[in-house]
């Protein structure tokens, strides 16, 4: 694939006026551009956000978010997390308005996943959930949190998952996996390696494999049966995950909604233990 900075390099004396704003503009900061939305471009650039739509379209992608998100890719594999903590100080104001800012990027994030979600994709990741005779799920370093709470909930609505735990346990954990389980691998860039090996194994002994992850580019699509996209992207040494927890979210309803009268049934169980042994504060 054309390196895109080539790219709009090359195609630069083919742009007009406000194009070549942009180009120069995405070609003097290519660690801070991929980060920043239409809006905050087009301020930049001093062009309008149509012009930053209609630049896109001329470089041949559907729109600014496919042109964004290869931009994103060449720069995360190169960034280190120290450098992603100094890109930081380069988007977002020093005054309280950079918090908002921040905010506004993770309501950036969800609109983007809601806008790309594949529904087929969806249906079909949670049909292998409710047909697979056990659940892994395998999710690291930061990712590791949203493993943790899709296994709490998938436990507690059909009460057959395991999440894969450190390098030193798994081989016993694996040891048991059959054709009929299903893998869940969870993890964006800059992608851990362990769930990337992980996913591949299970695709190899015949499991059924579902990727959560940042991108259709991501390591973990070839060795995945069904894909789950949400977009994580925050110019900061941390990763958004208000996204993918609310992909996960939606992901927990949706298999509790098909499987309710099971679900009802545990949580009345639940309920009774909870109440047995204290486990809610009460006034």
């Amino acid at each position: 694939m054309q390196n895109i900075y080539h790219r709009i390099a090359e195609k630069y004396p083919e742009m007009s006026k406000s194009q070549q704003k942009v180009a120069a503009y995405i070609l003097e900061n290519i660690n801070t551009v991929p980060f920043l939305t239409v809006a905050k471009l087009a301020k930049n650039a001093e062009v309008s956000e149509a012009t930053i739509i209609r630049f896109a379209v001329f470089l041949g992608y559907n729109g600014y978010s496919e042109l964004q998100q290869l931009m994103q890719n060449s720069v995360q594999k190169q960034l280190t997390t120290t450098e992603r903590l100094k890109l930081s100080s380069n988007i977002y104001s020093d005054q309280g308005q950079g918090i908002f800012e921040l905010f506004q990027d993770d309501v950036s994030n969800i609109e983007t996943t809601l806008e790309g979600l594949d529904e087929k994709q969806f249906m079909k990741a949670a049909h292998h959930i409710l047909e697979g005779r056990r659940i892994y799920i395998c999710a690291n370093r930061s990712a590791k949190a949203l493993g943790v709470f899709l296994h709490y909930y998938l436990n507690i609505i059909i009460g057959h998952s395991e999440l894969i735990g450190s390098a030193d346990t798994v081989s016993e954990q694996l040891f048991k996996l059959r054709e009929n389980d299903v893998v869940i691998g969870i993890s964006f860039a800059r992608y851990s390696m362990n769930t990337i090996e992980l996913v591949e194994y299970a695709k190899e002994q015949g499991a059924t494999t579902i990727a959560i992850t940042d991108n259709l580019m991501s390591p973990l699509i070839p060795y995945s049966d069904a894909v789950l996209t949400a977009s994580s992207k925050l110019p900061t040494f941390i990763d958004s995950f208000t996204a993918p927890m609310s992909l996960i979210n939606a992901l927990i309803a949706y298999v509790g909604k098909e499987r309710m009268d099971i679900v009802e049934e545990r949580l009345e169980k639940l309920e009774e233990l909870w109440e047995r042994f204290d486990i809610f504060y009460k006034k």
